[in-house]
């Protein structure tokens, strides 16, 4: 196992790499209601933001991602972007472990805010975020962020803005 390897249960928790941009396309793809985007877009986090992104592998096969970044002009702000967990192995907090690992990361250091979007009818990732909060110990705000308006003829239900923090991962 590399040293840049995590362990936890039978789950290995690691950065993505380019080669897994196809295996994470097929994995959100069957994570609904999870936006599907390209691959490209996936290759692109794989490459990009490797460092702020999370899989968790088992035996070999991907079976949950966490997509994030640092906003370039958002100081101490931590932004997920999508937690995908493969639909049989959801209620193992599987998700929550994710965001646990990401925000230990060197990259993620200095983030005292972790923000998100998520649709009014996406009941389980609001549940998942509210629980973050709680853990952390800090505040949970929602507000307005795109309006289904915000996405034209995609048809798609408007994202809110959770915002957890502050809180301090020291300790």
């Amino acid at each position: 196992m590399r040293a840049s390897l995590r362990r936890t249960k039978e789950f290995v928790l690691r950065k993505p790499e380019v080669s897994d941009g196809a295996k994470i396309f097929n994995l959100v793809e069957i994570c609904k209601p999870l936006d599907l985007n390209s691959v490209y877009s996936y290759l692109l986090l794989c490459h990009h933001f490797a460092d702020t992104c999370v899989v968790a592998e088992l035996d070999g096969e991907i079976f949950a991602f966490l997509s994030g970044y640092r906003p370039p002009d958002q100081e101490g702000v931590f932004f997920v972007w999508q937690v995908a967990v493969d639909p049989q192995m959801r209620g193992q907090g599987l998700g929550k472990l994710l965001l646990t690992e990401a925000l230990k990361r060197p990259a993620v250091r200095g983030c005292n805010f972790l923000e998100t979007t998520i649709t009014p009818s996406n009941n389980a990732s609001q549940r998942l975020f509210t629980s973050l909060a709680r853990d952390l110990k800090a505040r949970c705000t929602v507000s307005s962020c795109f309006s289904d308006e915000h996405f034209g003829q995609e048809n798609h239900e408007a994202e809110h803005l959770f915002r957890i923090g502050p809180f301090s991962l020291s300790g």
